[in-house]
């Protein structure tokens, strides 16, 4: 008797948006759940959606500094799998907001109050199951040149101011600028 292997298809970070998903500008951060920067740019980045409603989408991209947090992979590996249940946001802002207590057990516990009711949660935690697309992420920010967190991109190209609200949203409206020039204008009838 021949086991049928079971295709499961996970979905990546890169693939998990919030936002208009046809919003002009997209924000992409890298970043991890221990980081008190981190942290705060969350806080900017909520207001930032509310303030630009249909003009932007926002991209969290794990970037775990494991030499100086070493609860941070498993916290980005348990939002992977929060996506899994359509979930992911929820539990980014429980991860932030539980930034000091992300110990395994304590991961398990912030699901439920993120609504992920999945059973297989801590053993898909414990078994590394989401590690890879974790580890996919920190390669792309390496490979576009992250080296401090938050590390933020707009439409691609990389940020290098303070995230403030402020920084943030003039670099958002730059953004929106150019793409108003490079449209073409439209002929009236």
């Amino acid at each position: 008797m021949a086991f049928k292997k079971e295709i499961v298809e996970i979905i990546d970070p890169k693939d998990v948006f919030v936002g208009d998903s046809d919003a002009p500008v997209t924000l992409m951060e890298f970043g991890e759940y221990e980081n008190e920067d981190c942290a705060k740019a969350n806080e900017v980045v909520k207001q930032l959606l509310e303030e630009y409603e249909g003009k932007i989408k926002f991209n969290f991209r794990h970037f775990p500094l494991t030499r100086i947090h070493q609860r941070s992979m498993k916290a980005s590996e348990s939002a992977v799998a929060a996506a899994q249940a359509g979930k992911f946001w929820e539990m980014h802002n429980v991860l932030f907001k539980n930034r000091r207590n992300l110990g395994t057990v304590s991961l398990k516990l912030h699901s439920r109050e993120a609504g992920i009711s999945d059973k297989k949660f801590l053993e898909d935690l414990v078994n590394g199951t989401y590690g890879w697309q974790v580890q996919d992420d920190l390669k792309e920010g390496i490979e576009r040149g992250v080296k401090t967190l938050p590390a933020f991109f707009i439409n691609g190209e990389p940020f290098t101011g303070k995230p403030t609200f402020d920084n943030l949203s003039e670099a958002i409206d730059e953004a929106l600028h150019k793409l108003k020039r490079k449209s073409p204008a439209r002929k009236r009838a």
